[in-house]
């Protein structure tokens, strides 16, 4: 029992005395399945498919998600990321829940408040789940008009979940489960939004580059329309362009279809990718390997925005990434750290409810860090002491490159005790974890080996 005057995170649920909108069932399930190549996996999903089902809402929708865990040995737990849900519906084993076990189920519920492009994964042995399967889109359309106008964009609207799969022959790269070229028909003039989600570790990409997954679109001028859920503020043609994607980021490319095929690849796997066309048939469009590469801070319109760089911060915090030699879980390794630290030494972020946040983020590791808060989305202020000159570029999850310092604020408007951590999950498994934390909040949830909660 928390103490006096002191909430628990338990307590900080979704509306359960009111009738859901959208009701969806999510049954995690061990399954071999095929790549297009041919390759198999021995996978997990999400009834029984890869990606797990799209689970497409309107804003203000009261979802309710019932998961069941039917897999032998494991545990599982289901995370919206993106989605600035309420502490208790959260997702993570040993933060806000514990791990459903083989057999089990447990509810979630949670109101639809934003829309755009966001994706669910397990947030349990996230680094193997994951990597397995367990994850799928989630997609929250505007709300519905009057006079019965579903507020559904017409055209074409594709979630594209470039992932890396783990088989016996290495890591495969694909979209969802094709590691080979994908050909689908599209009539000339249907206007087309792919919302792309970077589900993967980047090992392929990673060991080679160090540089994050990058992906590359060309056959026809496009916007960049949303960066992880949040609108673009007049977003201008790009064409011929790379894009680099921090692992659980999204970008929503928006364009009207041509007379002519028009090609996304993964750069990891050049031979593959989606190729759109009138006939679902025609020549690959070459791949753009040596290209400009997309810049969010430069990217759009200037717009208002809440706070920015001049504003009075209730609070602020220094966070240096790097890498070093150290222990961790009882084995040595060269370690992500977190201010010379791995969880769980690593900070904990204390705030008050209302306080505005400003954290400066020093990568001085080997390594690129997408860094995701749950529970909030951050206003990027500046880039290597360069404020930003676009569009407001809000996000959830931050790209760091090595070297680069990045600083950024949130309003701390969502309470409960909150997972902050490189969503490169294999850096996260050696302790690239830390927590922001409300004051007057507490966890009765237990993680390590003692418990059967492994939240990274």
């Amino acid at each position: 029992m928390p103490m006096v005057g002191m909430r628990s995170v338990g307590d900080l649920t979704g509306p359960r005395d009111q009738r859901p909108d959208v009701r969806y069932s999510l049954t995690a399930v061990p399954k071999r399945i095929r790549l297009s190549s041919g390759a198999k996996v021995d996978a997990l999903t999400f009834n029984g498919q890869v990606p797990g089902p799209a689970l497409r809402v309107r804003q203000g929708d009261l979802v309710e998600v019932t998961l069941v865990n039917k897999l032998r040995d494991l545990g599982v737990t289901v995370h919206w990321h993106g989605v600035d849900v309420p502490n208790a519906e959260d997702g993570v084993a040993g933060v806000t829940q514990d791990a459903v076990p083989p057999g089990g189920r447990f509810g979630y519920r949670f109101r639809a408040e934003q829309v755009g492009s966001f994706w669910y994964h397990s947030h349990q042995a996230a680094s193997q789940e994951v990597a397995r399967g367990l994850f799928g889109p989630l997609v929250i359309l505007p709300r519905a008009a009057s006079g019965g106008d579903t507020g559904a964009a017409a055209g074409l609207d594709l979630p594209v979940m470039a992932h890396e799969w783990p088989t016996t022959h290495g890591h495969l790269v694909a979209f969802g489960t094709w590691d080979s070229l994908q050909r689908e028909a599209v009539p000339p003039g249907t206007p087309v939004r792919l919302r792309l989600v970077n589900t993967s570790d980047n090992t392929t990409w990673a060991a080679a580059d160090k540089q994050p997954r990058t992906l590359a679109f060309a056959g026809v001028p496009f916007k960049v329309a949303a960066i992880d859920g949040t609108e673009v503020s007049q977003p201008p043609d790009l064409e011929n362009v790379r894009i680099p994607m921090g692992i659980g980021g999204r970008y929503d490319l928006t364009f009207i279809m041509p007379d002519h095929p028009v090609r996304l690849t993964d750069l990891a796997n050049p031979a593959a990718g989606l190729l759109l066309s009138p006939d679902g048939r025609g020549d690959a469009v070459p791949v753009l390997t040596d290209a400009p590469v997309f810049d969010p801070a430069r990217y759009g319109r200037p717009a208002p925005t809440p706070f920015n760089l001049a504003s009075r911060f209730d609070r602020r915090f220094r966070l240096i990434l790097d890498d070093g030699p150290g222990f961790y879980d009882g084995r040595f390794a060269l370690l992500p750290k977190i201010n010379g630290r791995v969880f769980p030494n690593t900070p904990m972020l204390m705030v008050r409810q209302g306080d505005l946040v400003k954290t400066t983020i020093v990568n001085r590791s080997h390594n690129d860090h997408p860094m995701h808060l749950h529970g909030h989305h951050v206003l990027v202020l500046s880039r290597n002491g360069t404020p930003t000159s676009g569009s407001p570029w809000w996000a959830d999850t931050v790209q760091v490159l090595p070297g680069e310092v990045i600083e950024v604020a949130f309003r701390a408007d969502n309470p409960g005790i909150w997972m902050d951590h490189c969503h490169n999950l294999q850096h996260a498994v050696q302790g690239m974890v830390l927590h922001l934390g409300y004051a007057g909040v507490t966890s009765p949830y237990l993680l390590g080996h003692a418990t059967a909660n492994r939240p990274e």
